[in-house]
């Protein structure tokens, strides 16, 4: 929904205004046009091959980047300073990406540009310089309206701006939008955070926690481009499902180099092994970093027989004792293990070559040297002392083997949970095994001692409560000298071991001084909704800001009906008249009857993975988390909680992915903590509670 056209007095300001945008998109195409000659012109350039795909890469990027989109303005704000600014300007139009003219001169500022920070914190209280802030409304990339702050006078809008909530409330269908817009000044605060701060962003439903994440990772790329690039920045979420819900945004902005994956994905295995819950839960316990680190280092054994090679007609020998001092000496200096047997390879042959120069005149070759290293007496020597070994080897020894197992897990795990991770009808060979989804996080474990993973200069990630203690390790390896960026809400950890404190999931993500900061005003999720849902979140047991709305507009319905498929597809139908996407979130014991009724009834419909090509998706209730709707259509809220230990939580999470509609569906009775609805009525912003037919 935009405005409608100002009146006749502003029609005129509001055409130069279109005018203007009109000159800045034929300025934006001229860029474009530049950059695509240069890319030409660079490809025929000589040089070395690296060079060349250096120089192809950036200017492809580059072209990327002046990319126009069609459907939305080239900016959606204006500031007027009361001083000019060190370039002698006093207007400036803050958007998406930066805009010059031919001569240079800055048409439209990119909203990460020090000069935008004050379009998003200026105040009649604090005006920053500001004497007027404009902001636009939009319809198809068409500007429609504009509404002016004169903070110079005092007056101001703020969350009664009809353009903000009209672009806040605006229906989607599809993945995540950015929300450049729409900034508040405590998400701008957070988004313009320094590189080196790590961040615990404690965020309720439809505060913007996910999107205040990913525009910080745009805004650090703009501010240290050059240190980002080279160590690179990394999105992770908890299923892909939620990645591909909010992989267009960096892109949209500009940023088209972040990796962005979900957890399972830091280490990929083909799961086809289910644990029993105890043996999930005690696989990502923290205590398993202590134990693998014991069994990988536990292959380091006392040399058994020396190491003896020629040079010429002599012979040179290495006995056991002065070959287990060259060992301490290198496990001393706390390699990693693939490193280690590499340093002890060296400096064995390195003695060696001692020995040899103290009776020889003549040193030894540097040919002598690398054929050494690699003789078969040293090799043999290293496969007996210093094994090489792979993560799935060591796991699967491990896990297979009672007896490596009982060492390594020695003053760490009891008896019971040493027999609950054995399992005696493993494969016979390591690749053979059948892995788990939690084995994983075991195999990243042992990957990481054995060598160095990439490292990233910034990680951002997504519902974080949900994280184990072995997936916080996977993340802290990754970021040993970068920072993060972790998001989420403890009132929405489902998972065995969602953590219960920040304070934890920092100390295990290697940063326990991050800073927690709270987000706890909403403007995604209507009120009328937010309070229905919270009526959970005392049961839940946490010191947990609730969040709360700021939009009174919104519907919620709780139905109890007869036949609960036929309900949902008939809710569904109506749902897809109306304008916006849909969301039939259902228990995951009846996400195939539901698939099958919305076949039937001839609805067109997707999975998550999909939400970028249907209006409709059908989601079971374990993997909605993070994903939004316009409508959602929720069943059966008393099965959501039984089938999961933290099914509040859970039920939580789902009354809270609507951002205009709810509708609750059920055949069995509430949940006694929902069982409070408030009073009948159609008006907007209300809740209405029907009889069952």
């Amino acid at each position: 929904m935009t405005r409608p056209e100002p009146p006749t007095a502003l029609r005129g300001e509001l055409d130069s205004e279109r005018q203007y945008l009109a000159e800045a998109r034929d300025a934006l195409r001229r860029m474009r046009e530049q950059a695509e000659k240069l890319l030409d012109v660079g490809a025929g350039v000589g040089g070395d091959a690296y060079a060349a795909e250096r120089l192809g890469f950036t200017l492809t990027r580059r072209v990327a980047q002046l990319s126009d989109q069609a459907d939305t303005p080239l900016f959606f704000g204006r500031l007027d300073l009361t001083d000019a600014s060190d370039d002698g300007s006093t207007r400036y139009y803050i958007g998406r990406r930066h805009v010059t003219d031919d001569a240079s001169h800055p048409l439209v500022l990119d909203w990460r540009a020090p000069v935008s920070r004050a379009f998003y914190r200026a105040s009649t209280r604090e005006p920053l310089g500001v004497a007027v802030r404009r902001r636009f409304g939009s319809s198809g990339g068409e500007l429609t309206s504009f509404e002016d702050d004169h903070l110079d006078r005092g007056q101001e809008a703020g969350a009664s701006s009809r353009i903000l909530t009209d672009e806040i409330e605006r229906p989607r269908v599809g993945p995540m939008r950015d929300i450049v817009a729409t900034i508040q000044p405590e998400q701008d605060e957070l988004v313009r955070a320094d590189l080196s701060v790590s961040l615990c962003v404690q965020g309720g439903p439809g505060t913007g926690k996910t999107a205040v994440g990913l525009h910080r990772a745009a805004y650090l790329l703009f501010t240290h481009r050059h240190r980002l690039e080279r160590g690179g920045v990394l999105v992770v979420g908890p299923n892909r499902a939620l990645i591909q819900f909010v992989s267009s945004v960096l892109p949209a902005l500009g940023e088209l180099d972040v990796e962005q994956i979900s957890i399972g994905e830091l280490y990929p295995v083909d799961a086809r092994h289910i644990d029993e819950p105890a043996v999930d839960v005690l696989k990502h316990d923290v205590r398993m970093a202590a134990l693998l680190h014991r069994a990988l280092w536990r292959q380091v054994v006392p040399a058994q027989a020396p190491v003896t090679v020629t040079h010429g007609s002599s012979r040179f020998t290495l006995g056991p004792d002065a070959l287990d001092r060259v060992v301490d000496e290198v496990t001393q200096s706390s390699p990693t293990y693939a490193t280690g047997r590499d340093r002890l390879r060296a400096r064995v042959v390195s003695r060696l070559q001692r020995q040899i120069e103290l009776r020889h005149a003549d040193a030894p070759s540097e040919s002598w040297f690398r054929s050494t290293s690699r003789s078969r007496p040293v090799t043999r020597f290293l496969d007996a002392v210093w094994p090489a070994v792979t993560p799935e080897e060591l796991v699967h020894r491990l896990l297979s083997d009672r007896a490596l197992l009982a060492e390594s897990a020695d003053g760490i795990l009891t008896e019971a949970e040493q027999d609950l991770l054995h399992r005696p009808q493993r494969a016979r060979s390591y690749r053979a095994a059948r892995w788990s989804t939690s084995d994983a996080y075991l195999l990243d474990e042992v990957a990481g001692l054995i060598d160095r993973p990439r490292r990233y200069t910034h990680i951002v990630v997504d519902e974080a409560q949900d994280l184990s203690p072995m997936q916080c390790r996977a993340l802290a390896r990754r970021s040993t000298h970068g920072s993060l960026t972790v998001l989420g809400d403890l009132a929405q950890g489902t998972t065995p071991w969602a953590t219960r404190s920040w304070a934890e999931t920092a100390t295990h993500l290697g940063r326990p001084d991050a800073a927690v900061v709270p987000l706890t005003t909403g403007f995604r999720v209507p009120s009328v909704l937010m309070d229905f849902a919270n009526q959970l979140v005392p049961t839940l047991d946490l010191d947990v800001p609730v969040a709360t709305s700021l939009r009174h507009d919104g519907s919620l319905r709780v139905r109890r009906v007869a036949d609960l498929v036929a309900a949902a597809v008939e809710e569904c139908r109506a749902a897809l008249a109306r304008e916006g996407s849909v969301g039939l979130v259902a228990p995951d014991s009846l996400v195939d009857d539901a698939a099958q009724a919305l076949s039937r009834a001839g609805l067109a419909w997707g999975a998550p993975e999909d939400v970028t090509v249907h209006r409709l998706t059908l989601v079971p209730a374990t993997v909605v988390k993070g994903l939004e709707f316009d409508t959602v259509v929720a069943l059966e809220p008393a099965r959501i909680v039984a089938e999961e230990p933290r099914g509040l939580n859970r039920l939580y999470v789902v009354l809270t992915r609507a951002v205009s509609d709810l509708v609750v569906l059920h055949e069995d009775p509430l949940p006694s903590e929902l069982r409070t609805t408030p009073d009948a009525s159609s008006a907007p912003g209300a809740a209405a509670q029907e009889p069952a037919r």
